[in-house]
């Protein structure tokens, strides 16, 4: 094994020449096997016609070799370009043997060219053979034992992956194709899912890598499901469509992504509602730096809008997002013109100028404070960015004539419990009020649940629990959440945005609700680990209960009553609610300015209260300013009073 270490450290000018090498060496081997076996007898090698034949032959066939393409293939794979190559150059060896020695009149007997191919096709392409099995079998022993979950094209591309890299190396398949089973692929045997487990024991693998980046999620669901008790890590292959464009390789092995847990497929998005109110329109996203507000950008830069207006208070995320949209356009020759625009929403005339600058015709807002704790420390600036940048940055688009307002909402903003929810609640009166007012602007807002990856999704927080041995956090025994995947939810309220009429209340199909403490188990189990608990007290990673955070309900709804309508989009719905004229909500955010102006958090809370908003605190004032307020005044009471 040491000289095939050696051989293949050489570089690639070397290995040429040793392939060259041991090509002759074969040739010259079956042209005088051929005459011995012909002529049962070695008299033949005090021929020097013979001498002169292969002579010549041997330069035509190293010539044919080369030209195609076998001493460009790696010789430690054997491809079937490699094999078509042997094929014709021993055809084009053996005819130029023939030819010579006809025109030279050397007397060889007719069948030697015949015994001379198949000597040839053995030991050319058995010398490949034995160099790829004998490098094989030593690279197996090297590494961490993995099984890998799938034996079709991107499984057999993996192994070869693996193979170079030393990490990891395969010792076997499993596979749902009970056709396969049994056989041999690349050196690896292929067994039933069912024997998992025995396979997992009988060579101490701690990783399955799942290499079916075409199945469906529900598919990939229930492999993760089967694969979850063993306690095994499991990762997986980038997405077809990545490994296909380039972006990514067979070897970039990656953490199970949680959406494939959550096993529902995303509908593939309607392409006249994704370019209806983009495609060569001038766009306009606030709040483009955050999270959903990024991958609405992607999402609308692949429907070429002629300009697209990037708004956004953080500098740094300003930065981040243009530089990616810039490449990302350049890469794909997309000739859409992008503005970075620092600015907040609480600055109506800042907006109001942007949007008339460039002509706005559509806008996303999609600026707000999501996180409900730091609404609840922070109910000022809460009700400030969410309830008065909406209404500030709506007027600023009648006034600028902007054709649509889609506003981004959540399912917080359903009988909220939290100051969060309820100024989101707010945001969507004030958009219902605005358009039942006259003017050319189209306002619709969509709802939907919590994003995967998003700022402040517990999914990375509990890679990161898990990753530093644990506790994994859960708030509550009980809670439970709607996710969905960032790109799908972006390319749904695109959708929803193009259908709407005037003051709709648009709400995401989130699927089914999952319960947090299940999710976090899982995580823990598909990263290799058991959980420890009152069952399995011996267990790696413990689950910890925090309690509920203020503001924080147990389950979240996406519709305040039933009356709720389909549209022509499978995933969205339509929603009727409730809503306010403008004469009576202006008078109610005429007074919440003042109460936010004086920071009296007592009037904005009885303000919350009394609107038709289903505002229903689970807590008292959590604010940290008045909360400290209060310390203070409490202290100085009773300075005075001893």
């Amino acid at each position: 094994m040491d000289f095939f270490q050696v051989l293949f450290s050489l570089n690639r000018t070397y290995k040429r020449l040793v392939s060259v090498g041991i090509d002759t060496v074969c040739l010259l081997a079956s042209f005088w096997l051929a005459l011995m076996v012909r002529t049962d007898s070695v008299t033949a090698f005090g021929n020097q016609g013979y001498w002169l034949l292969i002579g010549l032959v041997w330069p035509i066939s190293i010539i044919a070799f080369m030209k195609l393409g076998l001493y460009r293939a790696v010789l430690r794979y054997l491809s079937l370009q490699a094999l078509t190559a042997i094929l014709l150059g021993v055809l084009i060896s053996t005819v130029s043997l023939v030819f010579i020695s006809y025109f030279a009149n050397l007397g060889l007997p007719r069948t030697v060219p015949v015994i001379y191919a198949a000597f040839a096709l053995v030991l050319i392409g058995g010398s490949r053979g034995v160099i790829r099995a004998a490098v094989g079998s030593g690279m197996k022993r090297e590494g961490e034992p993995v099984i890998i979950y799938g034996a079709g094209v991107s499984g057999r591309q993996l192994v070869t992956a693996l193979v170079q890299s030393h990490e990891y190396y395969p010792f076997a398949f499993v596979d749902d194709d009970v056709t396969t089973h049994g056989s041999v692929i690349q050196g690896v045997h292929v067994h039933s899912p069912s024997i998992v487990r025995k396979l997992i024991k009988q060579k101490q693998a701690t990783k399955v890598l799942l290499a079916i980046p075409s199945a469906s999620r529900q598919r990939r669901k229930e492999i993760l499901l089967s694969l979850e008790p063993l306690a095994v890590q499991v990762l997986t292959l980038p997405a077809m469509a990545d490994l296909v464009s380039g972006n990514k390789l067979y070897s970039d092995i990656k953490e199970v992504e949680i959406d494939d847990l959550l096993g529902r497929d995303a509908v593939s998005p309607r392409e006249d509602l994704l370019k209806d109110n983009i495609t060569d329109k001038v766009v306009m996203v606030t709040g483009a730096g955050g999270s959903i507000g990024s991958e609405l950008c992607r999402q609308i830069l692949k429907q070429r809008p002629s300009k697209l207006v990037l708004f956004e208070l953080s500098e740094f995320g300003l930065y981040s997002i243009e530089k990616e949209l810039s490449a990302t356009a350049i890469e794909n020759g997309l000739d859409v013109e992008i503005f970075p625009m620092l600015g907040s929403v609480q600055r109506e005339n800042r907006v109001q100028a942007v949007m008339e600058s460039f002509q706005v015709q559509t806008v996303y807002h999609a600026a707000a404070y999501k996180h409900v704790p730091l609404v609840e420390h922070n109910v000022v600036e809460g009700v400030r960015n969410n309830v008065f940048g909406t209404m500030y940055t709506a007027r600023a688009a009648i006034a600028a004539k902007v054709e649509t307002f889609v506003l981004i909402s959540t399912d917080k903003a359903v009988r909220p419990t939290n100051v969060m929810g309820t100024t989101k609640r707010m945001a969507e009166l004030s958009l219902q009020a605005l358009a039942k007012e006259s003017h050319a602007t189209r306002f619709c807002m969509v709802r939907f649940g919590n994003v995967l990856g998003s700022s402040g999704s517990v999914v990375p927080l509990f890679r990161k629990q898990i990753a530093s041995g644990g506790p994994v956090t859960v708030t509550h025994p009980e809670i439970t959440r709607f996710f969905m995947t960032i790109p799908e939810a972006s390319q749904l309220v695109i959708q929803a945005g193009a259908m709407g009429k005037g003051g709709d209340v648009f709400v995401l199909d989130m699927g089914e609700s999952v319960k947090i403490v299940d999710l976090a188990a899982k995580m823990i189990r598909l990263s290799g680990f058991e959980v420890q608990d009152s069952i399995n007290p011996d267990g790696d990673i413990s689950i910890e209960f925090s309690g509920l955070r203020p503001g924080e309900k147990l389950y979240e709804e996406l519709l305040i009553g039933d009356d709720v309508t389909g549209t022509e989009h499978e995933r969205i719905m339509t929603a009727n609610e409730a809503y306010l004229s403008w004469d009576e909500l202006e008078v109610i955010l005429s007074k919440l300015d003042m109460a936010c102006h004086e920071f009296n958090h007592e009037v904005i809370r009885e303000i919350l209260l009394t609107t038709p908003t289903g505002f229903n605190p689970t807590d008292g004032i959590c604010d940290l300013v008045w909360k400290v307020k209060n310390e203070q005044q409490g202290t100085k009471v009773v300075s005075l009073v001893s």
